[in-house]
Formats: C-alpha cells, structure tokens, sequence
C-alpha cells in the first residue's frame, strides 16, 4: 500500500492465471488490536469489517478472471490474523493462505471440536513465526497452529518456526513462502 491508500500494481507481462492478496500489519489502516493477551478484548466488528473488505478484492480478481481458488490470502502480523479469519469465513474456495508471525482473532467463533463448515476445509496453510518475536509471543503462533489443525484437514496446516526471527522476516521465511506459492499454485496453460 502506498501513503495515500491506493494499491499499486504493475502491468502483467501475460495474463494472469493466479492471484495473491498480501495485506500488512498494524501502523497503517484496518482492525484496532485492544490488547495482545489470551484473554484481551478483540474488536469483533473491526475484524468482521475488514474481512468483508477482502472477501471484496477475492471478489474483484475472480471479476477479472482469476478462479477464487487460485487465489492466496497472506498477510504480516495483523494482515496475517485477518487472512486467516477471512480464509475460515468466507463462502469463496481458495488456494491457500501464507500466515506470517500472527494469531487466530475471535478463535472463540470457531468450533470448539471438528472442522469448520465451508468450502475451505481443505485449505491449505503456511503459518510462520519468529522464536524471539516480542510483540506476538511464539505461544500465540504455537496456539493458533493447534487450533487450525482442528479447523481444518491437519495435513494441510504447515507451522515454521525460525530461530532468533524477531517480530519480522528472514530470507528463509521468504524461500519457504516461495515453494508453498509454487507448490500449491503451479502455473496453467
């Protein structure tokens, strides 16, 4: 996102096949965060907010002829907390999501026991976390990943820990998200 709000994008070289909706952490616009506890208060009708506005951009890549379920959700921090929640709630099959140093928000909406209803039950997902991050404790990756692989089928919930990561990025991380884009959208003819 640029400074005024507007994405930007470069012309494609052919026509696109795939789509990945990338969003980022806290700083800029979006969901408030009230507190990073287990048990801190969530501004349920921020988040529910924001995922309709992503279910909108899933909506206008499928209008500009991208199959939904070509399409990965991924996100940073909050990005990746509003990718998850927006992947186990909306009605639209995709590919994937790409979950970096985040958590699960209003994990309390989701079935205590068994998976969610929804085309997105065979989803799969690559969430990745820092052992050193302070803002979002390891736990609440630790935690989320657990969660998800009651959620949805467990053998497509991948968790990466990555020593002495930070609440940021490492080129591994970068390399890990490559091959999971590569594997689970493979280029069309």
């Amino acid at each position: 996102m640029c400074g005024n709000n507007m994405s930007a994008s470069a012309p494609a070289a052919r026509k696109a096949t795939a789509a990945v909706i990338f969003l980022h952490g806290l700083g800029d616009t979006g969901f408030d965060i009230i507190g990073l506890s287990p048990d801190s208060q969530e501004d349920e009708p921020g988040i529910k907010h924001a995922a309709e506005y992503v279910k909108t951009l899933i909506d206008q890549e499928v209008k500009n002829g991208i199959p939904s379920d070509r399409i990965i959700l991924g996100g940073f921090s909050q990005g990746g907390a509003l990718s998850l929640y927006t992947a186990l709630t909306t009605q639209q099959k995709l590919a994937g999501v790409t979950a970096l140093s985040c958590w699960l928000p209003l994990r309390s909406s989701f079935p205590q026991v068994g998976p969610i209803s929804g085309v997105n039950r065979d989803i799969s997902i690559l969430q990745c976390h820092g052992d050193s991050d302070p803002l979002v404790p390891l736990m609440f990756g630790s935690l989320t990943a657990e969660k998800l692989k009651t959620l949805v089928n467990p053998a497509n919930v991948t968790f990466k820990v990555y020593e002495g990561m930070m609440h940021s990025s490492c080129p591994q991380e970068m390399v890990d998200i490559r091959q999971f884009i590569d594997k689970i959208l493979p280029p069309v003819d």
